[in-house]
C-alpha cells in the first residue's frame, strides 16, 4: 500500500488549496545578509565556493555574493565567487547588495567587467516612517536617491533590483511611491522587506498584494516581486508562504536562519516545505545534499546547528522513546523504508538523504536494544539484552555507542 493513503491530510482535504500561483524562485542570502550577524565568522573564499557549489547542487535559483561597496575584502571575496561561477558554467544567478549610492554601484559594474557575469544590483534603503524621522530623511529625498540609484546601475549595464528596508512598517502611500519611482525609472525586480520581523502572515500577505495590485499591475512592465523576511517573531517561514500565496515571485532566505539579530528566514526549511507541498519546481528538485549545505554554512561561519533543528539537526530523525521506536522498528520489519521515515515523523527523512535512527535511552524499552543490536549483526542473547536495558534504565540520558559498546561481552567485543 502506498504510505499516502494511511495519511488523512487535513493540510489538503478540508483547508482550502493554498499553493503559490506560480514557480517559486529563491535567493540565497547565506554569503551576505547571513554574515551581518555579530555572532558569525565571514568565512574563506575556498569555504565560500564549497557553500556556493552546495546552493547550484539544491536547484538555488540565485545567490548575492555579497556587498563589494564595503571594501577591498568584500570585492576580493564576490569576484572570486563571479569567477567560480563563469568558471563552471553555473545555472545558478548572481546579484550584489548596494547602498543607493554611486560607490557601491560602482564596484558591481567593475566585477562584471573583469569577470564576465551578468550581476543584478540589489540597491537598498529605508522606507518606514520610523527611519525617515531617525534619519531626518524627507518624502523628496528618498524619491530622489531612488531615482538616481536606479538610473545610475542601468546606465553601467547593470539589471537593478529595487529594495525597500522595513516596508512592513511603511505607510502605503510611501511604499507605493517608491516602487513606481524605482520601475518607471527601469528596476525590473523589487523587494519587499520585513526589516525588523514585524510582520505577521495576514500582514504579509496583505502587503504583498497591495505592491503587486497598486503599483506592480498599474505599471504594466512585468516585474519580479521577492520578500525578503527575518524572524524576531519566530514567522520567517509562515511570513514567506503568505507572501507567495499573495503573488510574490521569489523569497530570500538563509542556510539555517543566519543573519543579523535572530536571523532571517530559513532557506533549508523553505526547501522542506516547498518540496513537501509539491510547488513546483521544488516537487522535482533533488534535495539529498540539503544537510551537506546547512553543515557547511554552519562550520564556515562558526553557527551551531542546534540537535532539534527541523530535518538537518542531529535529532530529527533521531529517537530513544520506546513506544516511538517500537512503531518506526515494525515499519522497518515490514521492509518498507518509507513507512519507516513517515510513520512517527512529518517530514519522510528520505527525501533528504537521510534515515531514522533508534537509540537507547532511559525512556527506551527492549525493542529498542534488539533492534540496535540486530543493526550491528550483534547476536541478542537475553542476557546482553537485558544488560543494555538496565543501564539504560539506570541512566540519566541517551547511551553513547560506547556506553553501550562496554555491555558486551569481550568475546563479543573482540568480533
Amino acid at each position: 500500500m502506498n504510505t499516502s493513503e494511511l495519511i488523512y491530510d487535513w493540510n489538503k482535504n478540508h483547508a482550502p488549496e493554498l499553493k503559490p500561483p506560480g514557480p517559486v524562485l529563491l535567493n540565497d542570502e547565506s554569503l551576505r545578509d547571513g554574515l551581518q550577524s555579530p555572532s558569525v565568522r565571514d568565512p574563506s573564499i575556498p569555504e565560500k565556493i564549497e557553500i556556493l557549489h552546495l546552493m547550484e547542487a539544491l536547484g538555488i535559483d540565485s545567490l548575492d555574493l555579497g556587498l563589494p561597496g564595503a571594501g577591498p575584502r568584500a570585492v576580493e571575496h564576490v569576484t572570486a565567487l563571479a569567477r567560480e561561477i563563469v568558471a563552471h558554467k553555473m545555472k545558478i544567478r548572481a546579484n550584489c547588495a548596494a547602498r543607493t549610492h554611486e560607490n557601491d554601484i560602482r564596484p558591481i559594474a567593475e566585477i562584471v567587467e573583469k569577470t564576465g557575469l551578468p550581476i543584478e544590483a540589489a540597491t537598498f534603503i529605508g522606507s518606514s516612517p520610523i527611519r525617515r524621522f531617525t534619519e531626518n530623511w524627507t518624502d523628496d529625498f528618498l524619491l530622489q536617491t531612488t531615482e538616481k540609484a536606479v538610473k545610475y546601475a542601468l546606465s553601467l549595464g547593470l539589471d537593478s533590483m529595487y529594495v525597500t528596508e522595513d516596508t512592513s512598517r511603511c505607510d502605503p502611500d510611501t511604499v507605493k511611491r517608491l516602487y513606481s519611482t524605482a520601475i518607471s525609472c527601469g528596476a525590473r525586480a523589487i523587494v519587499i522587506c520585513d526589516t525588523a520581523g514585524h510582520a505577521t502572515p495576514m500582514g504579509a500577505f496583505a502587503l504583498v498584494k497591495f505592491v503587486i495590485d497598486e503599483v506592480v499591475k498599474p505599471s504594466g512592465e512585468k516585474i519580479r516581486v521577492d520578500w525578503h523576511g527575518h524572524s524576531d517573531r519566530g514567522l520567517a517561514i509562515a511570513n514567506s508562504m503568505a507572501a507567495l500565496m499573495a503573488g510574490a515571485n521569489c523569497v530570500h532566505g538563509c542556510a539555517i536562519g543566519i543573519g543579523e539579530r535572530v536571523g532571517n528566514t530559513q532557506m533549508d526549511q523553505m526547501l522542506v516545505n516547498l518540496k513537501l507541498m509539491g510547488v513546483a519546481p521544488w516537487d522535482q528538485q533533488d534535495l539529498t545534499k540539503l544537510k551537506h549545505y546547512c553543515q557547511a554554512v554552519s562550520r564556515a561561519t562558526g553557527v551551531p546547528i542546534p540537535a532539534n533543528y527541523p530535518v538537518v539537526g542531529d535529532d530529527a530523525f533521531r529517537t530513544a522513546t520506546g513506544v516511538h521506536a517500537s512503531a518506526v522498528i515494525k515499519a522497518f520489519k515490514k521492509n518498507d523504508i518509507e513507512l519507516a521515515n513517515t510513520v512517527y515523523s512529518g517530514v519522510p527523512s528520505h527525501m533528504f538523504g537521510l534515515e531514522q535512527i533508534i537509540d537507547i535511552g532511559p525512556m527506551s524499552g527492549k525493542s529498542n536494544v534488539l533492534f540496535w543490536l540486530e543493526r550491528r549483526g550483534i547476536p541478542a542473547t537475553d542476557d546482553l539484552v537485558d544488560r543494555i536495558y538496565q543501564r539504560a534504565k539506570a541512566s540519566d540520558h541517551t547511551l553513547s555507542e560506547a556506553e553501550i559498546l562496554e555491555c558486551l561481552p569481550a568475546t563479543v567485543k573482540q568480533n
